[in-house]
């Protein structure tokens, strides 16, 4: 027990394990292969200013680190959350007097740096520019949408991946041998155990040491002194990771989600709708979508479609999460699987710029014949009343103005027949 005491006062396993050399560092093989671009830099000490972009664990602090540790240039770190102009200018100032002293440039690593400003960026650029400063940055967003395009057309950006299964668990393995890790515990670990951590921990190599972790110190040792971890230890220990997406992602994932709708593909409607689901997205802003489409893309050519939209809508608010999402599904598959029509929006359009000359007044045989009237001919007097005529009479409803115009067009597809008889 004092071996465990001891372990739980050090540094996390995530911490301990992060890669020093690029030897130890996992996954990122499209971007770090041996050869590439960046693993040539790296070793060679000629990186220049980018930007590091992907899902939070998969290595990005890490490989600036080791490039850090691969530099004979100075190396300074920021967080743009705890960072403002003031500290950056500083990194400059300090960055200038050291190139022109001792013609040492200087690295500066900016964590989160999507959450900088317009200004704390702007102080930055003609220090790139000048070369006093070699910049990377790190960020979870999309740097060409979060970032200011001035910082970006001054760095190349490198985009992470998600960690595969087999990277997370050649890291487990890694640390259950490794002094730095877990070794001194005398870890034995089933391989479905190791399985199921790096599947639960979508592709975040920190998630991932973090359940080995906390398996290993709450596992009593066994007779031989062993720690065991069985599948069941390792799902005690993992929490299921919300699936991240950042901003770009969100609309990314919006626009999949709506698209599939309106191509009739329910099962990628569907997929979409739990991707999104698992992120975090409130489910009221995909009933209302699925509200949306039902009248936008389906339309006329199936009206059932509105009322199972908004019976979904009204079944959720009543039962919420996770039977909610039940009546919801059903929309969407109803949606994605009823025959699509937009004349409903197309009509919209059509008849928006009409409908804004007040000019235009509607046909006398039209207007309310209820009042007296100075007019010569009495209101309604020529108004032909359909059911006088089985239903139907060709007559002139639009105003004299557009009595030529035709706003509405049937698609003919499914009831959206435009019939008048």
């Amino acid at each position: 027990m004092d071996m465990l005491f001891d372990k739980q006062k050090m540094a996390p396993l995530a911490e301990r394990m992060r890669a020093s050399v690029l030897s130890e560092f996992i996954g990122q093989e499209h971007i770090l292969k041996k050869g590439s671009l960046l693993y040539r830099a790296i070793l060679t000490d000629g990186v220049g200013s980018c930007i590091f972009w992907g899902p939070p664990g998969v290595g990005k602090t890490t490989l600036a680190n080791i490039m850090a540790n691969n530099t004979q240039s100075y190396f300074e770190s920021l967080n743009a959350v705890l960072s403002g102009v003031k500290e950056a200018k500083k990194v400059i100032d300090d960055a200038i007097i050291r190139y022109e002293t001792t013609g040492k440039r200087t690295y500066l690593l900016l964590d989160e740096c999507h959450r900088w400003s317009k200004a704390q960026s702007d102080c930055v650029l003609q220090a790139i520019e000048k070369g006093y400063i070699i910049f990377i940055g790190s960020t979870t967003e999309n740097p060409y949408a979060s970032l200011t395009p001035a910082i970006v057309s001054r760095c190349r950006v490198f985009e992470f991946y998600k960690l595969s299964t087999q990277n997370i668990i050649d890291g487990l393995n890694r640390a259950i041998n490794s002094s730095k890790g877990v070794k001194d515990l005398n870890v034995r670990a089933d391989p479905q155990a190791l399985e199921y951590i790096a599947l639960s921990s979508c592709g975040d190599l920190r998630t991932a040491y973090n359940a080995l972790e906390l398996a290993c110190l709450t596992t009593v040792p066994s007779q031989d002194g062993e720690i065991i971890i069985d599948k069941a230890t390792a799902m005690q220990s993992s929490h299921k990771k919300a699936v991240n997406i950042d901003k770009q992602q969100y609309y990314d994932l919006i626009s999949a989600f709506i698209k599939s709708m309106r191509g009739s593909d329910g099962s990628a409607a569907v997929y979409y709708f739990m991707r999104l689901l698992n992120a975090g997205v409130d489910p009221l802003l995909l009933a209302r979508r699925i509200v949306i489409h039902s009248a936008e893309d389906v339309g006329l050519a199936d009206p059932n479609a509105l009322v199972v939209a908004t019976a979904a809508l009204t079944a959720f608010t009543q039962l919420g999460l996770p039977e909610g999402k039940i009546p919801l599904i059903e929309a969407v598959l109803y949606v994605s699987c009823a025959p699509k029509s937009n004349s409903v929006v197309t009509a919209i359009a059509n008849v928006e710029q009409d409908a804004l000359d007040g000019s235009a007044i509607a046909p006398l045989h039209l207007a309310d014949a209820s009042y007296p009237r100075s007019d010569k001919v009495r209101a309604g007097e020529e108004y032909k009343y359909p059911h006088d005529y089985g239903g139907y009479v060709d007559q002139q409803y639009l105003p004299d103005k557009f009595k030529d115009k035709t706003y509405y067009f049937p698609t003919n597809h499914g009831e959206d027949t435009g019939r008048k008889k």
